[in-house]
């Protein structure tokens, strides 16, 4: 086992949401979650008390947010169903759950994915049996870190970045027009934040294209990374210079999703707005 696998970590994190200063709801949502193995004792001959629950060490930590598609019904809902599904299918389905280093990455990309269709089938028969729900939609982004690894997977405009020293790095791509013309060299990377197709999603759970496309990425961390998740209320409020200046003050991490909520809503706070910030100190 390399240097790098046998370091001891210590995860710290935090997440926060807000609707913002200009909507009358919040249809983001967001969860952390630790996760471990158990077992519940029913009879032993052990000195242990019966219906004890038993938990093994941490299997790694879990980072999900969803933005409800601005604009179409029920989005909150959407958001809310997205994430459910998306746990439920880790804890039930998802067959590497409990391993710390797999070796077949290609499986686990596929798995993913697979998590992502679940959402997507939720999503949309809730959309075609109950009528206020009709055209609901979200974006997800949910990271999975088995140290000293993170898998993300991802479908929309929410964000997931890693800190390292003053280098801040877009993990996800977005899923928007503005951006599909980027790629295309058809506009400049400087000619997003104007563009009208900005808020054009083709990549979304529940409404969005004909075929869910869920794009997966992996990354490796270090100690004294940063991991952050966020919707795009808070990513077209501040530019990156003034993401690294607050992630980089040192103040623990609930105080830092204050400070970036806060400073979205001093550039405008034009949408709902969710972070998570996730340090992994080195112990």
């Amino acid at each position: 086992m390399n240097e790098k696998m046998e370091q001891r970590v210590e995860p710290q994190f935090a997440g926060m949401t807000d609707r913002g200063l200009k909507r009358d709801a919040n249809e983001d949502h967001f969860l952390i979650c630790e996760l471990n193995k158990s077992m519940v004792v029913h009879e032993t001959s052990l000195d242990v008390d019966p219906k004890d629950v038993i938990f093994s060490g941490s299997q790694g930590q879990l980072y999900l947010v969803a933005d409800g598609i601005v604009g179409d019904a029920a989005g909150e809902r959407a958001s809310e169903l997205a994430i459910q599904t998306m746990v439920q299918y880790v804890l039930n389905v998802l067959p590497w759950f409990f391993r710390l280093y797999g070796d077949d990455e290609e499986d686990l990309h596929e798995e993913l994915k697979c998590a992502m269709s679940r959402c997507e089938e939720v999503i949309r028969a809730e959309s075609a049996a109950v009528p206020e729900c009709e055209g609901m939609g979200t974006t997800l982004t949910v990271a999975y870190v088995m140290w000293p690894k993170m898998y993300v997977v991802h479908v929309g405009d929410s964000r997931c970045y890693v800190l390292r020293g003053k280098k801040l790095q877009q993990i996800t791509r977005d899923h928007t027009m503005a951006q599909s013309l980027v790629d295309q060299g058809a506009m400049t990377a400087k000619d997003i934040e104007h563009s009208p197709w900005i808020h054009v999603l083709w990549n979304a759970l529940g409404k969005g294209a004909e075929k869910l496309s869920p794009e997966v990425y992996m990354a490796d961390l270090e100690a004294g990374d940063t991991v952050m998740l966020c919707t795009d209320g808070l990513w077209q409020e501040l530019p990156e210079s003034r993401i690294v200046e607050i992630l980089r003050r040192g103040d623990d991490e609930k105080a830092t999703c204050m400070q970036l909520l806060d400073a979205a809503h001093n550039a405008g706070g034009s949408d709902d707005i969710t972070v998570i910030v996730a340090r992994y100190v080195a112990t």
